[in-house]
């Protein structure tokens, strides 16, 4: 006797979601955005299909550790300054697991300001001419505001949720320019912005949270926004195998060590980098965001270090956006693409902006960056970002194994096996035909149409 699968489908349609829809009740892909249920499908061993997807449990690649946004000190306020139950039920339908929710399991935070606060700061600003290599005057009293409240009603839902943390910038006074914007590290600084990761570490956890892990430096080869600074290759090395490296094994420190953080054009960067034997030893991996480059990328550096882990951790949508071409460009270069290409972690930029795209800094801040969703007060919209991750947070779980499915040109797709044996696909549609797929490989044989240019996320669970 077959063991019954059964199907549970998204299908969004790219030509018939309109972003500007309220996200009302704040539901998972709301009715008014055209997103279309499909009904669960019967095992079909003879029907006719133009396109087979052969998945083999048996091939495991890389597991999982989740999905998500960056929260920004931005986002953070937004969300914070709803009222009580609308905060409440966007949280619950943003970080939790039960039927509806987006499932969001990862969340990049800025280590001190990112460009999307009003103005920048670090955790231990000091006046000109100053300098304070004990630290004595490090303070998250900026993050107790909005940020820590709302992170802390977060893990209240999501206690699993794990967290990355990315300065901007270290704070001016270690910099050569004494600026927020661009310069860099000063080497007699070394030891001291060791002791700034530290310090951060030690003090979030003692609020309750718990940073899994970090990267040294966002968009390291990108001097021109606020914050930022630049660092190259040879520094980062020196930086984490003879100061950061050694620090958090003194000081039993086990957040991660994440480098690059930056484009995928220069993927030689992180490679230079891994290359150095002292910094190696104490990296777990690269990060990468696509504003350059091909997200093959990633192999790449896959290849040249097969033990080291790979993160996606940004792309923005800039506003006003359009949703055919951010949902289809996103879903099919990030959320297939990236995990196809061995990243752990796909991650977009930002939760959340309010109408007017505030807060942003002066001199370099990003004025069109378009959150997942926008909050005006206590409405709520649902922007491409929201849509591209709800077709895959709530379908691959933290733990998840990816596994081998068939790959074709017009119909790229990814496959894992989560923690409690269901299969899960993820496809795209790119042609202007609807395909007939067969998804071959497990006990039953399913078939079924997928619209042109649409994605379907699919997960086959045994009762």
């Amino acid at each position: 006797m077959k063991k019954t699968i059964i199907l549970l489908a998204l299908l969004t349609s790219l030509i018939s979601c309109d972003e500007k829809e309220t996200l009302s009740s704040f539901a998972l892909l709301s009715q008014s955005n055209g997103a279309q249920k499909i009904s669960p499908i019967s095992p079909t061993e003879n029907s006719a299909f133009d396109l087979d997807i052969a998945i083999d449990t048996t091939q495991r690649f890389q597991q999982m550790d989740g999905f998500g946004y960056t929260l920004t000190g931005g986002s953070a306020a937004h969300i914070f300054q709803m009222d009580a139950a609308p905060q409440d039920s966007l949280l619950q339908a943003l970080f939790g697991t039960q039927k509806g929710a987006l499932g969001i399991s990862y969340l990049r935070l800025s280590l001190g300001a990112s460009d999307l606060d009003e103005f920048p700061w670090s955790y231990n600003d000091l006046d000109s001419n100053q300098e304070d290599e004990d630290l004595s005057a490090f303070s998250l009293s900026r993050d107790t505001l909005y940020l820590l409240p709302v992170l802390k009603k977060i893990k209240s839902i999501n206690p699993k949720i794990q967290l990355m943390s990315s300065p901007w910038s270290a704070p001016k006074w270690m910099k050569s320019n004494q600026d927020s914007r661009g310069g860099e590290l000063l080497k007699k600084y070394y030891s001291a912005y060791a002791l700034y990761f530290a310090k951060y570490i030690k003090a979030m956890a003692e609020e309750g949270i718990k940073i899994d892990a970090i990267t040294i430096q966002n968009e390291p080869h990108h001097p021109g926004n606020n914050p930022s600074m630049y660092m190259s290759s040879a520094d980062q090395a020196e930086f984490i195998g003879a100061h950061l490296g050694p620090l958090f094994e003194k000081e039993n420190i086990d957040t991660k060590i994440i480098i690059w953080d930056h484009n995928a054009d220069e993927y030689n960067y992180p490679i230079e980098v891994l290359s150095n034997p002292q910094a190696n030893a104490y990296i777990d991996g690269s990060a990468f965001h696509l504003y350059a480059g091909s997200i093959t990328a990633l192999s790449e550096v896959h290849k040249a270090f097969p033990s080291k882990n790979l993160y996606f951790t940004e792309q923005w949508t800039g506003a006003p956006g359009d949703f055919e071409q951010d949902f289809s460009w996103h879903f099919e270069q990030l959320m297939i693409g990236a995990p196809n290409n061995w990243s752990k972690v796909v991650l977009e930029w930002n939760l959340s902006n309010n109408p007017e795209l505030q807060p942003h800094t002066d001199r370099g801040g990003c004025t069109r960056c378009l959150g997942a969703i926008t909050i005006d007060q206590n409405k709520v919209i649902a922007n491409p970002s929201y849509y591209v991750m709800a077709h895959t947070a709530p379908f691959v779980r933290p733990g998840a194994f990816r596994i081998h499915s068939t790959q074709h040109d017009n119909v790229p797709n990814t496959a894992y096996e989560n923690e409690d044996g269901s299969i899960s696909v993820l496809l795209y549609n790119k042609d202007e035909k609807e395909h007939t797929i067969r998804i071959s490989g497990l006990e039953d044989v399913f078939t079924f149409t997928v619209s042109a240019q649409s994605a379907l996320s699919v997960t086959f669970s045994k009762p």
